[in-house]
């Protein structure tokens, strides 16, 4: 079922107060420097800004019919578009160029987040309305992308669960502006996919 426009704006307005506010919140945490974890300590405040939003949609969806009602009337296509901004991965792969960032962690991250953001309008255009089967496998991978560059990027990170740190750690992503990819585009982008798996769940 299509949702009018009109009314997906209006379902739209308190998560977009609430990603503006987020958003705001890790500009501000990161030019504080909340991210950086001192050398040898894991990256709490970091993972705790990835993984709040995301855990907390998992809470609400199990326990919170009127959050699972509200989610199914969300337009599935405005959520596979949102994953175009992805492309954005691009700039792994220029900082992997200049040594910037260990290669073992922004090969995958750029690649995969490359491959979703281009695959999306795709998706969003000729999935979505007709194969359900595909889009949950395209949603599955976006999601096995994200986890694994937040996996890989603590993996070579200068703590102690750096087991495959070398000579370029993931510090980079501590600091302004790459801090917003973990503290805020990681949790918004996991998000978008657990409510198109909630709105799919209603068909």
């Amino acid at each position: 079922m299509t949702v009018p426009v009109r009314t997906h704006a209006s379902l739209l307005t308190l998560p977009a107060l609430v990603a503006v506010g987020w958003f705001c919140a890790a500009l501000v945490a990161s030019a504080l420097g909340a991210f950086r974890a001192p050398p040898g300590d894991p990256p709490v405040a970091l993972a705790l800004a990835a993984g709040v939003p995301p855990l907390t949609v998992l809470v609400l969806a199990v326990r919170s019919s009127r959050f699972r009602a509200w989610a199914r009337r969300l337009d599935l296509r405005f959520l596979a578009l949102l994953q175009t901004w992805r492309v954005a991965g691009l700039a792994f792969l220029a900082l992997v160029a200049v040594d910037a960032l260990p290669a073992g962690f922004a090969l995958p991250a750029g690649i995969g987040d490359v491959a979703i953001g281009l695959t999306a309008p795709l998706v969003a255009a000729f999935v979505v309305d007709r194969a359900n089967r595909i889009f949950v496998a395209w949603t599955a991978l976006g999601i096995a992308d994200l986890i694994l560059a937040v996996t890989l990027g603590v993996l070579y990170s200068a703590s102690p669960a750096g087991l495959l740190l070398t000579d370029v750690d993931t510090g980079l992503m501590s600091t302004l502006p790459m801090s917003l990819v973990p503290a805020f585009g990681v949790p918004i982008t996991l998000v978008a996919h657990l409510l198109s798996l909630i709105k799919l769940s209603g068909r």
